[in-house]
């Protein structure tokens, strides 16, 4: 996403993992800076509004999450907790980090998951906090507007896992295909440059939630 971004944009990348080695890096230009934020840090709220401070944004995609196996009857309080933090939680951080440097008209952009529409069943509480972190794009559309939009995108399969049966994952659509990167690019395009667009969740699975 960011190397399809980046031709024509200055970037401000996060991650919850230090950027060293990463080489793809540097084949984005010169305009692209790093930042380290992980969320199992007590005080990540507070590095995120020092680390923008002074910061002019144009917009803001926020994508965090992990993709735990947690079925019926293995949850405990520990690791829903972690679960929610990450997916639910760390997101509306960025989010309330970001806005105050977020210019007029500017759209904060959140990547939720498709499964929101089609739970998967071994990954309940992860498809709840996406679920819930939707839920909350309406919300905040409201509450931020009429200076800022939200938008959300329900992505389905985009970068599969090196054991995914790929040709099942192309069969679950009805595009005959999982997506791609620059699927997403061209809808974070589409909604930066909507200004009539806010407070919805788009869906983008080539149809796979609703075969």
């Amino acid at each position: 996403m960011a190397e399809a971004l980046a031709p024509d944009h200055d970037l401000v990348l996060t991650s919850s993992k230090d950027w060293h080695g990463e080489a793809w890096i540097e084949g984005l230009g010169t305009q692209v800076g790093t930042l380290v934020w992980n969320a199992e840090d007590p005080a990540v709220g507070a590095r995120m509004v020092d680390d923008l401070a002074g910061l002019h944004l144009d917009g803001a995609v926020i994508l965090a999450g992990s993709f735990p196996e947690q079925p019926f009857g293995s949850w405990t309080m520990d690791n829903l907790e972690a679960t929610w933090r990450i997916n639910q939680g760390f997101p509306l951080l960025v989010a309330q980090a970001a806005v105050p440097r977020l210019s007029d008209g500017a759209c904060l952009q959140f990547i939720v998951d498709a499964a929101i529409h089609h739970p998967f069943l071994k990954r309940l509480p992860y498809t709840a906090a996406k679920a819930g972190l939707a839920a909350l794009v309406p919300g905040l559309a409201r509450a931020l507007a009429p200076r800022l939009r939200v938008v959300g995108h329900a992505l389905g399969t985009a970068l599969p896992g090196d054991h995914d049966d790929v040709e099942a994952l192309n069969a679950a659509t009805l595009l005959g295909r999982i997506g791609s990167p620059q699927d997403l690019a061209r809808a974070l395009r589409y909604s930066a440059e909507s200004p009539y667009l806010t407070g919805q969740v788009l869906t983008l699975d080539g149809g796979w939630s609703i075969k």
